[in-house]
Formats: C-alpha cells, sequence, structure tokens
C-alpha cells in the first residue's frame, strides 16, 4: 500500500494519505477513489458547500466505525484553506473550514470526511441563514413511496409561499428538500419558517406526515425542521454517505423524483449520472426568496407546541422504557436483541414505530439511545424498567 500521492487540483498540490486504503469494502473503494469521485463531481458538490464553514465529520477508522465530529479546523493545515470563526451557544469558539475549490475539497475527503456537513450560512455572514432545509424523517416502517408522496406536499407548501424547492435523496432512509433564501431572516426565524412548513405539511396530509415534537407520539413521515436550528449541519448534495453500497445524497429534478430509488444513486451511478446530465441544481443560486409569506402563515396558525426548558423532567405521554445507552449502533441493537429474547410476549405486541433508536450528539461523536413505546402492549402486560443492558455514560470522565 503506498504511503501517499500528490495530485494536482485546482493550480494546487494536494497530498492523499494512505490513498489505497479501503473505505467500501463491497464495492473496493479506496480513499483515492473517494476523493476522484469528488473531483468529478466538484461542480455540483461545491455548489453545496462552497463558502459555507463546515463540521468535519472524519471516519478515520473506516466507515465500519463511528465517526468523530471536530469542529476546529487542524491547526496543521496548507495555507489556501480559509477558516471561519463560528460562536457557539456554550460559549466556546472554533475556526471551522471553510472550502472553496476542489483542491480544499480534496484536501477535506483526505482527512477522512465520507460526507460533508455545511452550516446553512457563508463566511461573509455567519447570523443569517440563506438555506431553508426539509428532512423528511420517516419511522421504521414507512415505505419509500410514502416519504415521496411527503416532499411533493413539502414543495407545494414551499412553493406557495414564493420559494423554490430543490429535491434531493439524503443517502440514507429519508429525503432533503432545500430553498435559497435571502440571508436576511436570524437562525430563530429560520427555524420557525421551517416548523411553519412542516405544520402545514401535516394540516395538508396528516395520514401521511407529522410535524410532532416527541418522537414516540410520531406517525409516518417527520418533517424534521430542527436541522435549522443553529449549529445544525445536514449532509450536502453529492456527499457519498457511511452506508455498504456507497450511496449518495443526490440531486434530482422533480420529475424524477416520483420514479426515484435511493439504492439507484452510489458512488459510480453518480458519477456517471453527473458527466451524463450535468448538476440539476445549477440553477439554485438564482433562487433566493423571502419567509415573509411563511412567518405571516406562522402568526395565523399559532404557537406551535414546543419542548420544555429549565429545570424540571418531562411528563411523557407515552408508556416508555429505556433499553440501551451505548458508543455504538451495533453495541445498543446487541442489548435490545437481549431485551426481545427475555420478553418474547412484549415483542409479539409491538409495531415498527415503537422501537425508538436515537443517535444523540455527545462531545464530539454520536452516541445511540434505544427505547421502547409499550403503547400496543395490553397494560397488564407492560414490564417495568429494568437496567439498562448497555450503560453508556457519553460525558464520563469530563469535568
Amino acid at each position: 500500500m503506498s504511503k501517499s500521492q500528490v495530485l494536482e487540483v485546482a493550480g494546487r498540490e494536494v497530498t492523499v494519505t494512505n490513498p489505497d486504503k479501503t473505505v467500501f469494502a463491497s464495492g473496493g473503494f479506496t480513499k483515492l477513489d473517494l476523493i476522484r469521485y469528488y473531483l468529478a463531481v466538484a461542480d455540483g458538490a461545491l455548489r453545496g458547500v462552497s463558502g459555507r464553514p463546515m463540521i468535519l465529520k472524519r471516519f478515520v477508522k473506516g466507515i465500519e466505525e463511528e465517526a468523530f465530529f471536530q469542529k476546529r479546523a487542524p491547526s496543521k493545515r496548507p495555507d489556501w484553506v480559509e477558516v471561519a470563526q463560528l460562536n457557539y451557544a456554550s460559549g466556546r469558539s472554533a475556526d471551522e473550514v471553510v472550502v472553496r475549490d476542489a483542491a480544499a475539497l480534496a484536501w477535506v475527503v483526505n482527512l477522512g470526511c465520507v460526507d460533508l456537513n455545511p452550516h446553512p450560512v457563508l463566511a461573509e455572514d455567519l447570523d443569517h441563514p440563506d438555506e431553508l432545509r426539509i428532512d423528511l424523517d420517516p419511522v421504521p416502517g414507512v415505505a419509500w413511496g410514502q416519504i415521496v408522496e411527503v416532499a411533493l406536499v413539502v414543495r407545494g407548501v414551499l412553493e406557495d409561499h414564493g420559494l423554490t424547492a430543490w429535491p434531493k435523496t439524503s443517502g440514507s432512509r429519508g429525503f432533503h428538500i432545500y430553498a435559497r433564501i435571502d440571508p436576511r431572516w436570524s437562525y430563530r426565524e429560520v427555524r420557525l419558517a421551517a416548523e411553519t412548513v412542516a405544520r402545514e405539511v401535516e394540516n395538508r396530509a396528516p395520514d401521511l406526515a407529522t410535524s410532532r415534537w416527541w418522537k414516540e407520539e410520531r406517525q409516518g413521515v417527520f418533517v424534521d425542521f430542527n436541522q435549522n436550528a443553529k449549529d445544525r449541519t445536514v449532509a450536502s448534495a453529492y456527499s457519498v454517505r457511511p452506508t455498504e453500497d456507497a450511496r449518495v445524497s443526490t440531486p434530482l429534478t422533480w420529475d424524477e423524483v416520483p420514479g426515484c430509488r435511493p439504492s439507484s444513486y452510489t458512488l459510480p451511478a453518480v458519477r456517471e449520472r453527473f458527466a451524463e446530465l450535468g448538476d440539476p441544481w445549477a440553477g439554485i443560486e438564482g433562487t433566493p426568496g423571502s419567509l415573509e409569506p411563511l412567518l405571516g402563515l406562522a402568526e395565523r396558525l399559532g404557537p406551535a407546541e414546543k419542548p420544555p426548558k429549565g429545570v424540571g423532567r418531562r411528563r411523557f405521554t407515552m408508556p416508555l422504557i429505556e433499553i440501551a445507552r451505548a458508543k455504538t449502533r451495533d453495541e445498543a441493537v446487541a442489548g435490545l436483541e437481549r431485551w426481545k429474547a427475555r420478553h418474547p410476549d412484549v415483542v409479539r405486541h409491538l409495531e415498527p414505530a415503537d422501537v425508538l433508536t436515537d443517535g444523540m450528539r455527545g462531545s464530539s461523536s454520536i452516541w445511540y439511545r434505544i427505547r421502547i413505546n409499550l403503547q400496543h402492549v395490553p397494560e397488564a402486560e407492560r414490564p417495568a424498567q429494568e437496567p439498562l443492558e448497555v450503560d453508556y455514560d457519553p460525558w464520563a470522565g469530563r469535568g
């Protein structure tokens, strides 16, 4: 295995370390293959990330291991890699990488970033997002066709309120719709506008979609508006996701949406598609719109359900028990399987949506929590809360 290889990119030299390291075993794709993919689709990928600070989601041990999230740009970096200082609610700040060209794009991927996770702001104005992002997150058991139906409803809501909707697969279970907006509104206002989209989608398609904040109360497709909160990031257009088949978050035309299938958009397929068709989102920069119509709708709808603030425990409306808190998804799922083996009579009552698996943000990585909603289990047969099958403390050792 060669230790490094130097690429000439955008008039700069980019060193690729361990270029032959396998990233996607099933397809045999190496780190160099991944970088060459991003260079091949750079025009489209840069349209999603250029000028935006990004969190580095680094898979330094491969996609089989959990990634860690690095906000601060590495201190040792080329002088042509730009940074922007972001301030967080915690009072801390971080100089985050800002990609401007294909060379910086290749440099970021060489660090172990498989997908790209930019903020919805430009480095020139960190307080006013220029993108509204809707993430469709189906509860377990929801068919792909239902997600597509909800995406079309989202399009209608956005367009009815003066915004141009741009669709893409997420590369995972869900679907994304973006809208470019004038950078005039605060994060709070953008999130309120996105929440209003979610509520209106639920109003128009109550049997298909939900805007419910609490996960255990959701049915169908959750129209996730919270991705517009400050400090949240979403995998950008043309991002390769850490899935076994190297699926890509792929921009589409609306004509393609009804018949699309996520499994069709893999690294080699999207590279070929881009070479043949170009980027369906090529016109996105010319479509910024106003949030005033959505904010006006928010006033007419009135206040939405809000999570509690301050000290105190929430009173759950559903019978929940917690099964596991684990460092990795595999450990959490293994704990769930042990619990199921002990409670076969309970398991037969459960529906797919009753198993609540949450990826929780820790200080630098994701940890996993699994809960069970016993709503479909007869009350007399509901088991009590037991000691957790896995009891991981993501804050252990932090003062």
